[in-house]
């Protein structure tokens, strides 16, 4: 039997993705398609977030969860309730109101969003049974509803977080280069970093182990591969700003 849903009260979620190839910070997004009379132009073409309504007797956290079990097939993820959306007037433009009317929805509907944090190549498409695709958080498509406010206000949520709190390592393997650590931050924080100083500050930090490996399989000069030791982290820091840019 299906759970009941409570009908007002959905999970937006945001899945920031980054990919070390195009060395980019991405945003995971369905496609949106209402066909229209053949001939014509689709009623509605665009992409929105992934949201789920509540279900009775189901946290906000299990709702997200859900969210992100049935878009990627993955769970356990780092997960951050950052805003709550209600604004009376959420459908922003006619092919929101198409799109309601199509869906059979008409209640004024509050979001409780989240983002998500992962690499993009945990991500199997071909997997989803949604029409799902990443794209660069600083070149999105058109958005349905206010989703591309919701996500504007995750990226900046991320970005304050990412400066005080070790959580950029949840975009990066468990074990990874000065280089990448520094990709990762200049992707987040829509900025270049000064390499030497970086590194300086960096190898500084007791949470950041250097590790007696390399990497394999590259054609160029390999190097070392560190790791975040959250036990390190927890034991010996407070919340303090991470790196100076």
């Amino acid at each position: 039997m299906q759970p009941q849903i409570i009908p007002n009260i959905s999970v937006d979620c945001v899945i920031f993705g980054f990919d070390f190839e195009t060395k980019s910070l991405n945003v995971l997004l369905i496609e949106r398609f209402l066909k229209a009379d053949e001939g014509n132009e689709p009623l509605v073409n665009d992409y929105v977030l992934t949201g789920y309504h509540t279900y009775e007797g189901e946290t906000l956290d299990e709702t997200a969860s859900r969210v992100l079990k049935e878009l990627t097939g993955l769970d356990n993820l780092y997960k951050k309730q950052f805003k709550v959306f209600g604004d009376p007037n959420r459908l922003m433009n006619d092919r929101d109101i198409i799109w309601a009317k199509n869906q059979n929805f008409n209640q004024r509907t509050i979001t409780i969003a989240y983002y998500f944090l992962l690499q993009t190549h945990e991500v199997n498409l071909r997997n989803t049974e949604h029409k799902a695709q990443w794209f660069p958080v600083d070149k999105l498509p058109a958005l349905g509803f206010d989703h591309k406010a919701i996500i504007n206000e995750a990226y900046a949520d991320l970005k304050e977080k990412s400066m005080y709190k070790p959580i950029i390592f949840e975009l990066l393997p468990d074990k990874f280069t000065i280089k990448e650590l520094q990709d990762t931050y200049e992707a987040i924080l829509g900025t270049e970093i000064d390499n030497r100083n970086f590194r300086r500050k960096l190898i500084t930090k007791k949470f950041i182990v250097k590790l007696d490996e390399k990497q394999v399989g590259i054609s160029k000069k390999p190097s070392h591969l560190f790791m975040f030791s959250k036990d390190i982290y927890q034991k010996a820091y407070k919340e303090n700003y991470l790196i100076n840019i």
